[in-house]
């Protein structure tokens, strides 16, 4: 980390290095110097991300296409040169970068109120806005197929024929209820391979605590933690937020009778969405708002189903279970999205 370090002229003397944040990939520390500074020094995780250079150049693509329009530097992820003017550096097998730290900033693990999610909208819609001219296809899939939903289901099958951990007929009706819906799974690509919808810059991981908020106003600065920046739908952004955030439960709440949609948190977060992206997307774009929410519900579930089946190698538990407690949150959530889609789809038309 000291070696990483040493390759920025920074303002000011590094006084201290702490570990910062809440993430799981990354490791990442708080620096500050003697001026005082502060800066976010991160270790990109090569297990998980292996073409880091590939990686790093989305994202200097991404945030110098923001910086033209946006010239406040709060409102754009900004990276701190290295002394030879590179944007990242190679250490080894590692790949460092460094980030000006955020000031009068906050970020929220879960929203405290609608606003607050309604806010996290208008931060992915102008996230979507602000790339709507960006040429897609010139970025690097850093996770090949992230959103392939037939490919998932493919992979779905393939543990259920292999049945590594032998648990199969424990969870038959887990394993029906997802292979009941394979045929609406490519939908989207579908529409995509058709040229119906565009291939969009999408962020895939819209979760609130991917926001960077203005510590007096709550109102949104900017995006962070663009890893996972790649081409993709506009309606699988907005699904996994509301996938994510509208639920009333934990993803992996046990109790399913306290698992819904919640319809006020979905419409508050379409309301700063669209308020932000409505006229950059097209109208079956807005449309598909809808489908992209169950679609990603879907999908989630059968990854989370998938893993289990091959014996929890992929996600993180913390109990035998954890994974299909997962599975069966995102039943209950795709069951009542099924339920409640023209709520949905009537809240989509009347914003």
């Amino acid at each position: 980390m000291l070696e990483a370090l040493k390759a920025y002229d920074l303002e000011g003397l590094p006084i201290s290095w702490t570990r910062f944040g809440s993430g799981h990939i990354n490791e990442t520390w708080l620096v500050v110097t003697g001026r005082p500074h502060l800066y976010i020094l991160q270790k990109v995780n090569h297990f998980v991300f292996p073409d880091t250079e590939g990686l790093m150049r989305n994202i200097i693509r991404v945030t110098q296409h923001i910086r033209k329009k946006e010239p406040d530097p709060r409102r754009v992820l900004q990276l701190v040169p290295c002394r030879d003017g590179s944007l990242y550096q190679k250490l080894g097998d590692e790949t460092w970068r460094m980030y000006e730290y955020i000031t009068d900033s906050l970020c929220l693990d879960s929203a405290e109120t609608d606003d607050d999610f309604r806010q996290s909208g208008v931060a992915f819609g102008t996230f979507q806005r602000q790339l709507a001219d960006f040429p897609a296809e010139e970025l690097v899939e850093v996770i090949p197929g992230f959103h392939d939903t037939p490919g998932r289901y493919r992979a779905l099958k393939r543990a259920i024929e292999e049945d590594r951990a032998g648990r199969v007929q424990s969870c038959r009706a887990e394993i029906d209820f997802y292979l009941s819906r394979e045929k609406t799974a490519g939908m989207m690509t579908g529409l995509l391979q058709k040229g119906e919808l565009p291939l969009r810059v999408t962020l895939n991981d819209t979760k609130l605590n991917n926001v960077m908020l203005d510590a007096e106003t709550r109102t949104p600065l900017c995006v962070i933690d663009l890893d996972t920046v790649m081409p993709g739908l506009a309606a699988n952004d907005f699904g996994d937020a509301i996938r994510f955030g509208a639920s009333t439960a934990a993803e992996d709440e046990k109790d399913l009778s306290k698992v819904h949609l919640s319809l006020p948190l979905y419409r508050a977060f379409a309301e700063g969405f669209l308020s932000a992206c409505g006229e950059s997307l097209t109208p079956l774009e807005r449309a598909t708002l809808p489908d992209g929410a169950r679609l990603m519900t879907l999908e989630c579930g059968v990854r989370f189903l998938t893993d289990y089946l091959e014996g929890d190698r992929y996600f993180h538990i913390s109990r035998p279970e954890h994974n299909l407690d997962r599975t069966r949150t995102q039943m209950t959530l795709a069951r009542e999205m099924e339920e409640r889609e023209g709520d949905m789809r009537s809240i989509i038309e009347a914003i």
